[in-house]
């Protein structure tokens, strides 16, 4: 089975029993070999005393080098003296161990295996006027060294199999608030977004991930609730032209006849709700582009002072109408880098909403400065009745009037300063709202400061 078809918990399963049975071969051999090591150097060291005893014997009572095989226990030796045999052990002659010398350097132990398979540890010494050889029978240390095998492959594959087991168990607990994750994860759809992922411990990674998808889903949520939103707002604006269309063309069609005012009156009156559902979808064309980012924007210097003076006398008439004074202070020319069409749009809707909202009579102030942080601002002050604290966060909504009574044809759909707000933020910028103590409001748009163009 491939890897990609494993679940996670079986690959930690078998990434842990892998790493655990290397760990256990890499333990398993060492200790084999240091237990090997230490019986030979024990053998070897033995093997050593008896050479020594038999060296001394040699030199002091050569005679009694055949008291040596049953009164001391070493059945296995030989003396050569001047290259002729002086003396070797039955025992030494009946196993043929004549064979195992001069094979390696004299004087290194070596194991060596007789004809009928016995195995020997042998150690050959050489004077200027005798040469001694002992063996010892080395199967004790063999047998020693077997049954700790045995016991090593006994045990290895019952800890691998015990560490499956305890890493199969230790993955379902550890991989456990995925699954929690996952199981109601798949309970939430659209309608209930609402609903949030179980975070058991936000310190840990499964804790951060089931954060992050839970802001996620707020964002979601938000997102999909104001789309219903969007949706319910622009089904209602729609509505209303359409209706007044349906209401004329219904006159117009039982009734029989119409004299020419009558007429240019009901197309008048088609024309101006045209007119209106026209503005209504350019303008939620200028949102949704300027909140999806796929405005082509132009990359020019701007000059405010000429820009504001050009929006103030463009929007003049409609302020004399009402009998109020639209002052401009823009003291000197201030240049910034941004689209100059989109800055016009922001900045027009902007003195156009305090025109609107501020009485007859009432004043409005449009001025352009350097800010404080190395920026411009252009604020618009309006002597209207000021905007209260519940609705300042919702202002820049799409469709929100803070007067839902105010008609449309006074109060608009609600989409002006959301598109201002989308404007002036795809320059770079950010437009804030300041609620005077007691009358009026401060709309002020803040740029960057123009950079170097190229």
């Amino acid at each position: 089975m491939k890897p990609g078809f494993l679940s996670v918990r079986a690959r930690l399963t078998l990434w842990y029993a892998g790493a655990l049975a290397l760990i256990i071969c890499v333990f398993s051999a060492s200790i084999l070999l240091l237990v090997r090591g230490r019986l030979y150097s024990t053998l070897d060291e033995q093997l050593g005393r008896e050479l020594a005893a038999i060296d001394r014997v040699y030199r002091e009572e050569p005679a009694e080098l055949r008291d040596l095989a049953p009164e001391w226990g070493l059945v296995l030796f030989r003396v050569d003296e001047g290259g002729t045999l002086f003396y070797q052990t039955e025992a030494w002659e009946r196993q043929g161990l004549q064979r195992a010398l001069g094979v390696h350097d004299i004087g290194a132990p070596r194991s060596w295996a007789a004809p009928d398979g016995l195995q020997y540890r042998v150690r050959e010494i050489s004077e200027s006027s005798h040469h001694l050889a002992a063996a010892i029978d080395e199967d004790s240390v063999r047998n020693t060294l077997w049954t700790l095998v045995i016991m090593l492959a006994a045990a290895a594959p019952f800890a691998v199999g015990l560490a499956i087991a305890g890493g199969y168990f230790l993955g379902g607990r550890m991989l456990a608030p995925v699954g929690a994750m996952a199981d109601k994860a798949r309970e939430i759809t659209a309608d209930s977004l609402a609903q949030r992922l179980p975070v058991s411990n936000p310190r840990d990674e499964f804790g951060r991930l089931a954060t992050v998808i839970n802001d996620t889903l707020s964002r979601l949520e938000d997102a999909f609730e104001r789309l219903r939103r969007f949706t319910a707002d622009a089904s209602h604006e729609l509505r209303t032209p359409l209706t007044v269309l349906r209401s004329v063309a219904e006159d117009v069609a039982l009734q029989g006849s119409l004299d020419p005012d009558a007429c240019l009156d009901v197309i008048g009156s088609m024309l101006e709700e045209v007119d209106r559902l026209t503005r209504l979808v350019d303008s939620l064309l200028t949102l949704t582009r300027t909140e999806s980012g796929r405005l082509v924007l132009t990359n020019e210097t701007v000059d405010l002072k000429a820009l504001a003076q050009s929006v103030t006398e463009q929007l003049r008439v409609l302020a004399e109408d009402k009998q109020q004074n639209l002052a401009l202070e823009a003291p000197e020319p201030i240049r910034v880098t941004g689209d100059a069409t989109l800055l016009r749009q922001g900045l027009t809707n902007l003195v156009h909403n305090a025109i609107k909202y501020t009485p007859a009579g009432g004043a409005i102030r449009v001025g352009v400065k350097r800010s404080a942080s190395g920026g411009v601002a252009i604020e618009v002050q309006d002597s209207g009745p000021g905007i209260a604290a519940e609705h300042r966060e919702h202002v820049f909504d799409r469709f929100y009037r803070v007067d839902a009574s105010r008609s449309r044809e006074d109060g608009g759909v609600g989409l002006g300063l959301a598109i201002a707000r989308g404007a002036i933020e795809a320059n770079g910028g950010r437009i804030e709202l300041e609620a005077g103590a007691r009358r009026g409001s401060l709309f002020r748009i803040v740029l960057p400061a123009a950079r170097p163009l190229g």
